[in-house]
């Protein structure tokens, strides 16, 4: 079984079995509401009849090819389309069943009578199951549109890691931005009266030594 799954998987056939269950089963649920506004018209009932058998049997297929699809894309996705393609695959095991079901509730009802008065519950049953997969589509519209899923927008996003958070250290195989801070030139002789021409031959620079201006010359008053 194994090896059939890795044969088929390349062929991504999810999408078109999706495309033919959509189809079928809508088309078998409105053919059947417009076969009862028309008693008249058997040959309407048995098209919805063959239509919503086939739409079962692609159900089946579509969940099938899907969970192989699942098992390829999963660990390429983060956490939020996950979440998103879980409830898409729950929800495509449930449909699955509930269409067999309805297919063979449905053939029961064409082909006894005492099953027959049972036809307006199944149709009430129908659209309330449609209305459902008409939900599980738009999942799978999200993760593809909105997640990429599958395809290569997905192949050329990266991977969110698991409790990583936006201020995250650098791994080793970046390189650090470098700044580089100029250094001043030496001159050649230093000016007189700066630090460098005052130092001995120590290095070390004298204390400057204060000096005291000669006063004022005295004025004829003071005399």
């Amino acid at each position: 079984m194994d090896s059939v799954v890795k044969f088929l998987q390349p062929y991504q056939l999810h999408p078109v079995v999706d495309h033919f269950s959509v189809a079928l089963l809508f088309v078998a649920v409105l053919i059947d509401l417009v076969a009862s506004a028309a008693p008249t018209r058997i040959w309407l009932r048995y098209t919805a009849v063959m239509l919503m058998i086939l739409g079962a049997l692609s159900a089946g297929a579509s969940f099938a090819t899907g969970d192989m699809e699942a098992d390829r894309i999963w660990n390429a996705l983060g956490q939020p389309a996950k979440d998103v393609l879980k409830t898409h695959a729950e929800l495509g095991e449930y449909l699955a069943i509930g269409f067999g079901v309805l297919a063979l509730w449905r053939l029961l009802i064409q082909s006894f009578g005492f099953v027959a008065g049972t036809r307006p519950i199944y149709l009430i049953v129908a659209v309330v199951v449609i209305g459902v997969f008409g939900y599980q589509a738009h999942l799978g519209g999200v993760l593809v549109y909105d997640y990429g899923a599958g395809t290569a927008l997905m192949a050329s996003a990266p991977v969110p890691a698991e409790g990583a958070s936006a201020a995250a250290a650098p791994s080793s195989s970046e390189t650090l931005p470098t700044v580089s801070v100029p250094t001043p030139l030496a001159t050649s002789t230093p000016l007189m009266g700066t630090p460098s021409a005052l130092s001995t031959s120590s290095g070390s620079v004298p204390t400057p030594v204060p000096t005291v201006q000669p006063s004022a010359a005295p004025t004829a008053a003071s005399m």
